[in-house]
């Protein structure tokens, strides 16, 4: 049995992007893919947290778990830790959390990322990718992350920031994938801080825990995730995965 549980944060209200959850790509929507891409990394047992019943009836038709969870959350984060509770399961020493909202994420990744956690027993554990264009660095909507030293697979390195748009220059600058690893201590402690004045501010939920002192450790991954924050995101995305077909 495994110890580590993926949990995908999903909802229907989206700013960017209302509905976006049951857009379809190639005839399925879009956390289907994901709870597929979650299934392939077999890893271990898998569920969707949201607050809307039309998510959960869509995950469920698809053979995955889904919990209903309050409407209140204001990050995935928190609503991951009210599902975790209403599973009751003590056998789970990890939570993964993928975002519902990156369909073509990479299965060697999140275990590269499962495997390194376990081993060292990291607290809050997050991926990033090298940059490659100055359309990422000027993309409000690619969040970046500026790490203590270089990065790489195998070694992970403290994060020092996390922003969207700087007008300094920093070394060791990343883009970061929202795909994170907690220890359920470190989800518990997370989820019971209060919510910080520039967590509010940036729509960052990581500078919660980064502002009260919780390290976060940085993994490099091998390949890019195609977020989908708005209809463009959503449009090209289509044409990939179309063109691909």
């Amino acid at each position: 049995m495994s110890t580590t549980l993926i949990i995908i944060p999903s909802r229907m209200s989206a700013k960017r992007l209302p509905g976006k959850p049951l857009l379809k790509l190639n005839g399925k929507s879009i956390i289907t893919h994901v709870l597929n891409k979650a299934k392939d990394c077999k890893i271990g047992n898998i569920l969707v947290a949201t607050e809307d019943k039309v998510i959960a009836d869509e995950v469920k038709n698809n053979g995955f778990r889904a919990i209903l969870t309050s409407k209140k959350h204001k990050s995935g984060t928190d609503r991951i830790w009210e599902a975790f509770q209403k599973l009751k399961d003590k056998k789970i020493k990890y939570i993964i959390n993928l975002q519902g909202d990156e369909p073509l994420i990479d299965i060697k990744d999140v275990r590269n990322l499962n495997q390194i956690v376990k081993k060292k027993k990291l607290d809050i554990s997050t991926l990033a990718i090298k940059i490659k264009s100055k359309k990422v660095l000027n993309n409000k909507n690619i969040v970046k992350v500026v790490t203590e030293k270089k990065i790489n697979y195998r070694q992970p390195c403290k994060a020092k920031k996390f922003y969207r748009i700087s007008k300094k220059k920093y070394k060791n600058l990343y883009q970061h994938i929202g795909i994170y690893q907690y220890s359920i201590s470190a989800l518990k402690k997370f989820f019971h801080l209060k919510r910080t004045k520039n967590e509010k501010k940036y729509r960052l939920e990581q500078l919660r825990a980064l502002e009260n002192k919780m390290p976060i450790n940085v993994i490099l991954a091998k390949k890019k995730v195609v977020g989908i924050d708005t209809r463009e995101d959503y449009i090209e995305l289509k044409k990939i995965l179309e063109y691909k077909t």
